[in-house]
């Protein structure tokens, strides 16, 4: 009894360092410290629940360090652009798509050096970045602009790029949605999504950068909760599937990384085969390390469900021991610890330095793209502009809603004197569609700035009635995904910025006052524009 007692509380040890978690303080919590002592997990992830003052995140990451045994990995979603969980104090790169637009792979790998290394100084030690998910359908309702683009080689020149960058500043990099979420138009937070292309197909587009980087060495690899029917028949998503995660990933393609799991609850998972059953599942097809970031008791329910199967047979204990060691050797070459940090007063003056913000702003003005425009730029400075902006209200599991001081309205008005902005919700209401209407009605120069526009009948009607009047000049100006000129018809003048964070709205209008020149280019097609459009110069 005794012997058996020891070997369990063993497993216990050895699985608990295959989970990650998260929790809902911006300290250590009484839940993340009993998975920490209890359950011996070997991760945390955080998120903007998580994310105090810079401070607050660096005794937040020691404290937690403090409390564990064997050193924790860190994890966070600092993608750049629109996914990022820590904004203040820290240098805020361009997003991925904004990236694309550029095409500067060595600004790109900047980029990231310098991101992972504030990263690195907050106690964060692993990115659950690049994404370098291929953007080949526009109606994808969740990867959009966090691709890079279309082109399998763009996306996989600059998810390399990011991922030596992120490394090089001793973070380990995450390249994901393997083996590729780019053409799906369902999210698989909210259902199960499918992708039913042939293996010929996903050899030349979804898995070429996933192949390139991971031959170029990459820490870790992050699957998806989709469905690949030229692996699967049923529906078995990437996550749980021993075809997908040994067959191709470790067997073809030769990985020997650390292979991550998305988050078990989103609805993919937890909404179908359930939590619990879903981590079995993922550690039997091969997954090394369980990602389950909300919820107490389903982090507690999915480690028993492991530990129950580990005992009883259904998965052999040198499964979790070659995960063990892989998390093992991903710590000891990141020199991953709980020894004290430096103090905070030390690093300090390395976080969001002027030379990193001018690293920044010097990508973010790369990435502005002219689309179109037919004449109308630059705008009269002795005429009055009417501003729509439209405002992100509701949070979603991956663009978690912030207010953004740094509307395109106040950017414009470092360069004009008569700037009347109206704020509205992504999707709009009557009143708000009616006020907007009813006011623009006086002006004769209009900046419309969209977000999701595609996705947005509201937004639609405003900018439909906005194109019909033909006012002197009507500006256009896409703030998330570059698809929205397709929304209506018409539009003259039209900018794409790929992101609605201050440092791209500042860049977008230093190009509609003509104080720069757009040097961007498209990173998918738009319309009648293809791949590489946009006017430079």
């Amino acid at each position: 009894m005794e012997a058996t007692t020891g070997r369990s509380a063993e497993i216990r040890r050895k699985v608990g360092q295959m989970f990650m978690c998260g929790f809902m303080d911006t300290a250590p919590n009484d839940n993340i410290l009993k998975l920490i002592t209890d359950y011996h997990i070997g991760g945390i992830i955080y998120f903007r629940r998580n994310i105090g003052t810079a401070e607050e995140v660096y005794a937040c990451s020691a404290a937690l360090q403090r409390a564990a045994d064997e050193p924790l990995l860190i994890a966070i979603d600092q993608e750049g652009g629109m996914v990022a969980r820590i904004e203040d104090g820290v240098t805020l790169m361009p997003g991925n798509m904004a990236l694309g637009a550029t095409r500067n792979a060595e600004g790109v790998r900047r980029a990231a050096a310098i991101s992972g290394a504030e990263l690195r100084q907050l106690g964060i030690n692993m990115n659950f970045a690049p994404c370098v998910d291929v953007n080949n359908n526009p109606a994808n309702p969740v990867i959009g602009v966090r691709s890079y683009g279309e082109s399998p080689e763009l996306v996989s020149e600059l998810g390399l790029a990011a991922a030596q960058g992120y490394q090089e500043a001793g973070v380990a990099a995450t390249i994901k949605h393997f083996p590729g979420h780019g053409d799906t138009d369902t999210d698989s937070h909210l259902a199960l999504p499918g992708i039913s292309h042939g293996r010929e197909r996903l050899q030349a587009v979804e898995l070429l950068p996933f192949r390139e980087i991971i031959g170029s060495g990459v820490d870790a690899v992050m699957t998806a909760h989709v469905v690949f029917r030229a692996y699967e028949e049923q529906d078995i998503p990437a996550t749980l599937s021993h075809n997908i995660i040994t067959g191709l990933l470790r067997d073809e393609l030769a990985f020997e990384g650390v292979i991550v799991t998305d988050c078990l609850e989103m609805n993919a998972i937890s909404q179908t085969i359930g939590v619990g059953a879903g981590a079995v599942q993922a550690v039997q097809a091969g997954a090394d390390l369980i990602l389950v970031s909300h919820t107490f008791a389903w982090q507690t329910e999915a480690i028993e469900a492991v530990v129950q199967a580990v005992l009883e047979g259904k998965i052999q204990e040198n499964r979790i021991d070659e995960s063990v060691q892989r998390l093992a050797r991903l710590k000891a070459k990141r020199a991953i610890t709980t020894a004290e940090p430096r103090p905070f007063a030390d690093i300090a003056p390395e976080l969001a330095s002027h030379a990193s913000r001018q690293v920044a702003r010097e990508l973010s003005e790369q990435s502005i793209t002219l689309v179109c425009d037919e004449g109308q730029l630059p705008l009269d400075r002795n005429q009055s502009i009417y501003c729509i902006w439209p405002e992100v209200r509701t949070n979603h599991e991956v663009i978690e809603a912030l207010h953004e001081e740094w509307t395109l309205g106040k950017a414009l008005g470092e360069y004009y004197g008569h700037i009347t902005e109206t704020i509205i919700d992504v999707d709009p209401s009557e009143q708000e569609i009616s006020r907007v209407l009813q006011e623009s009605a006086a002006f004769e120069q209009i900046v419309a700035v969209t977000y999701n526009a595609d996705f947005s009948a509201g937004q639609q009607r405003i900018l439909q009635e906005l194109v019909s009047r033909k006012p002197a000049r009507l500006i256009v100006v896409a703030a998330r995904n570059p698809f929205d000129y397709t929304a209506v018809s018409g539009i003259r003048t039209y900018l794409a910025a790929y992101e609605n964070k201050p440092l791209a709205m500042q860049s977008a209008a230093k190009v509609i006052a003509g104080v720069s020149t757009a040097q961007g280019r498209l990173p998918v097609t738009v319309g009648e524009f293809p791949f590489g459009s946009g006017i430079v110069g």
